[in-house]
């Protein structure tokens, strides 16, 4: 083969090449992009479980930049929400500063409403909302009992609009057990009302557990409605340490290193356990 030959051959490849590269380049940016949401969105869930607020934080910032993609800036508003709503969960458990929690669930608030707004079908971030109302009501109840009416009214409605539109959603199921748990029985609540929520947000999540394909969208939930098990059969009228440690061992075996779980939630049922409290 003559120089030429050789010359117009590597002409060819390179042009391929060129082809191939720009091809990649052009394609490359979204999926970069929605590869490096999809890793954070894991992030904060570990966080989460591990009780990490610092980590909540930072990477509640570091989805920022992502809200300007319109394919998929309504998950990234609801992770950004979901990393405040539970940076405020973990600061309750830890008697956290009260401030912080309120600065926490109202800008995760505003989180989910702009990811509703993004995409009003997305029944999620209307949940999310509702809890996060709700717990700024009790976080502001003894200050001020007009806001308090306000933001009971916004979680209300929330709700409501979430339940109009997914009444079996799992997460809303955990959101309602605390709900339920407060209202007197003669109201539609009480304690066996809440825990029927929860088992029956279990029994969903079990068998839809391959309906989620995306993951950006929200698939927690069984281990949340085991750890609320847990609790409503430690504190309910009549409890029943054997099944709290049970449903708080099987959350365990989901999520092993749950902050919440292990070192706080066990112990108080075996506390309670080795002081005599029986069914």
């Amino acid at each position: 083969m003559s120089r030429k030959s050789n010359s117009g051959v590597a002409l060819l490849i390179a042009a391929a090449v060129l082809l191939i590269t720009s091809a990649s380049a052009l394609a490359s940016p979204l999926g970069t992009e929605r590869e490096a949401v999809v890793r954070m969105v894991t992030q904060i869930q570990k966080a989460d479980y591990e009780g990490d607020r610092s980590t909540l934080q930072r990477l509640y910032g570091e989805l920022t930049p992502f809200t300007r993609n319109k394919e998929f800036a309504s998950r990234v508003f609801y992770w950004r929400g979901f990393a405040l709503w539970r940076r405020a969960i973990n600061g309750f458990n830890e008697n956290a500063d009260k401030r912080d929690l309120e600065h926490d669930l109202h800008q995760g608030a505003e989180e989910f409403q702009n990811s509703s707004s993004a995409d009003p079908a997305f029944v999620d971030s209307k949940i999310a909302l509702g809890s996060c109302f709700g717990l700024l009501a009790y976080a502001v109840g003894q200050k001020d009992a007009t806001e308090q009416q306000a933001l009971v009214a916004k979680s209300r409605q929330a709700v409501t609009d979430a339940r109009a539109a997914a009444p079996d959603n799992p997460r809303l199921l955990w959101v309602l057990g605390p709900v339920y748990w407060n209202i007197p029985p003669d109201r539609g609540g009480g304690q066996a009302q809440a825990m029927e929520a929860y088992e029956k947000g279990l029994g969903t999540i079990r068998s839809h557990k391959n309906a989620t394909t995306d993951p950006l969208d929200p698939s927690w939930g069984e281990p949340e409605l085991l750890m609320s098990l847990a609790w409503s059969n430690l504190n309910r009228a009549a409890p029943d340490l054997d099944a709290a440690e049970q449903n708080a061992r099987s959350a365990l075996a989901l999520v092993p290193y749950w902050h919440y779980v292990r070192d706080i939630l066990v112990p108080q049922i075996q506390a309670a356990k080795q002081s005599g409290k029986s069914e």
